[in-house]
């Protein structure tokens, strides 16, 4: 082999993704030329089991936790408290938030390779932007309420996961809409997972507002408590979303399988077991 084939083959093994995946580009900034095909969803036992290339599977262990697994088997606990159920399961990264202790724990499982809290204890905004090759994780950090003038600057994150060619965003205790700027950093989500309690996080009319504002394909409510404000949420997206209930507490998701019509997906809570 000439010397300068070996040289541009050793190159290439150095820039190889470490988790040995390559990731399907997103269009969360930039709007692919094409759709790539891909498998329609696939529906399956449950968490753990393996998934077909480039679907991702979301499960609703509860209250703002989500369990997102990749194909090669990448995982991620949203929201983390340290807790996820019955089994010992290590999630590659867990993202966490501030504005309540059920939404961060000060004692993540020293086993988890990345920990990623959505603020910065200094004052300074978190910023994230964690290539897993398969996956990139990154954030965008909103302001909450609290502290003596009211506000606490950057002290929520809004995760964006880019995988499989989805743009996946979790939007942590939000209170206030994202800013033009900070819509423009989110990008098109295709998927959103959105705090519906109607008070304690953003009152529902300007988060009903926020998702029709985002439109993503897919909208999975979370941090409800009971059918009252879960009701009013899905009440005000009707007419703009299909809604559907699902029987499972997870769905799998592919770029080339996304509904038609924006659709919000409740999915019953259920810790993993």
């Amino acid at each position: 082999m000439p010397a300068i084939s070996i040289l541009t083959l050793f190159a290439l093994l150095l820039a190889a993704p470490a988790s040995g995946q390559t990731r399907t580009p997103s269009h969360c900034i930039a709007i692919a030329d094409a759709l790539p095909e891909g498998p329609e969803t696939i529906w399956r036992a449950g968490w753990g089991d393996p998934l077909a290339a480039d679907t991702v599977r979301l499960s609703y262990v509860g209250h703002s936790t989500y369990f997102l697994e990749t194909p090669s088997g990448l995982s991620v606990a949203t929201d983390f408290t340290g807790i996820l159920g019955t089994a010992d399961v290590v999630p590659d990264v867990v993202t966490m938030n501030r504005a309540h202790s059920s939404h961060w724990t000060a004692e993540p499982d020293p086993r988890i390779p990345h920990v990623l809290p959505g603020w910065d204890w200094s004052g300074e905004p978190a910023d994230h932007h964690l290539d897993l090759g398969e996956m990139l994780v990154r954030n965008v950090p909103t302001d909450i309420r609290g502290g003596v003038e009211g506000v606490i600057p950057d002290g929520n994150s809004i995760f964006v996961f880019e995988v499989a060619g989805l743009c996946i965003g979790h939007l942590g205790h939000l209170h206030h809409e994202p800013t033009p700027e900070q819509y423009a950093a989110l990008g098109r989500l295709d998927v959103v997972m959105v705090p519906v309690d109607g008070g304690m996080t953003l009152d529902l009319p300007t988060m009903i507002g926020v998702m029709k504002r985002l439109r993503a394909s897919v909208v999975l409510p979370m941090h409800w408590f009971g059918d009252g404000t879960l009701g009013a949420f899905l009440a005000g997206m009707e007419g703009d979303f299909a809604i559907e209930r699902r029987d499972q507490p997870f769905v799998e998701l592919s770029l080339a399988a996304l509904p038609a019509r924006p659709t919000v997906i409740v999915l019953p809570p259920r810790p993993l077991q």
